[in-house]
């Protein structure tokens, strides 16, 4: 029997599967969908009264998850042929051929459906602002980045809505604290991607998108709009405190992170460099989840 089993070839399945996983995690946007999954867990603390009514919550979080990753499907759907001609994306699943757009486009839909599903037991409202979170990310934003260097601005605001619907499942309904949030996500969504914008900036301009960076070369147009959408963030982070929706903890986590987020964002406009602007984004993917866990702290020790 040793001798027999030692013959046969080696079964491929399990690689198949993993490399199936790894794609449709690719194309689930995890990064983003982890950040946008944040934002709404600070929603939901911000909303919700004293008492934590946990069952609500991961249905908020699970819902908010399946719409990002659906939606992140459907982007690398409609981008797949852009996708191709940029270096950094041409080996993604669709432009490389792994993946079959039909495949993905079913399991996008799959996704937002039962994002879509899930949150509409949560409440109405909530199911409502994911449904617009979609169509905008997908309707406005997407096809605005071929057309206009506006489309970063505009994006802005799918890129928010997640935090105000964590917000509404907490709360039930709109809120100063849930507004509050909004624009601090849409603020920070700005030195984010416009440093993004500035690292990949050729391979932008290959593919026919109209980011900042490749309409306005110049490396001051790009710089200065960092740093005044990053001083327009430190301001309005302490708004939940000053409403009274946060506390101390929270307040002196919003100063200490802005300060610090502040710091590569003045050494990209001195530098405009690559490497700069590869700070100034690591720093903004930690500054939301240290603002939220300022938020939990709040709640959970005051």
């Amino acid at each position: 029997m040793t001798q027999i089993q030692a013959q046969l070839p080696v079964p491929k399945l399990s690689g198949r599967v993993r490399s199936l996983w790894s794609d449709y995690w690719e194309l689930a946007k995890p990064e983003i969908t982890l950040l946008v999954v944040v934002a709404a867990l600070g929603g939901f603390i911000l909303g919700s009264p004293e008492r934590v009514d946990y069952a609500l919550l991961l249905s908020t979080l699970v819902g908010t998850a399946l719409c990002s990753a659906g939606s992140g499907m459907f982007n690398h759907y409609l981008e797949r042929h852009h996708d191709s001609v940029m270096r950094r994306t041409a080996q993604r699943p669709l432009p490389s051929g792994r993946r079959s757009p039909a495949a993905v486009l079913m399991v996008g839909g799959l996704l937002v459906t039962g994002g879509v599903t899930t949150l509409w037991t949560v409440n109405l409202l909530t199911c409502l602002l994911a449904v617009a979170t979609v169509g905008l990310y997908l309707g406005a934003y997407t096809p605005l980045k071929r057309l206009s260097s506006l489309n970063t601005l505009v994006g802005t605001i799918p890129g928010a809505l997640p935090a105000l619907g964590g917000f509404t499942a907490g709360a039930g309904t709109f809120g100063a604290a849930g507004w509050a949030l909004f624009a601090i996500l849409a603020l920070w969504q700005m030195p984010h991607f416009l440093a993004l914008a500035w690292i990949y900036r050729k391979d932008y301009a290959r593919a026919g998108y109209r980011m900042l960076p490749v309409v306005r070369p110049k490396p001051q147009s790009t710089t200065r709009r960092t740093l005044v959408y990053t001083l327009l963030l430190v301001a309005v982070s302490v708004l939940p405190t000053l409403i009274g929706a946060t506390g101390w903890i929270y307040l002196g986590a919003a100063v200490l992170t802005g300060g610090w987020f502040l710091a590569p964002v003045m050494a990209f406009c001195s530098q405009q460099t690559a490497k700069a602007a590869r700070r100034v984004v690591r720093a903004s993917v930690l500054y939301i989840p240290v603002l939220v866990l300022g938020m939990a702290l709040d709640r959970w020790i005051l």
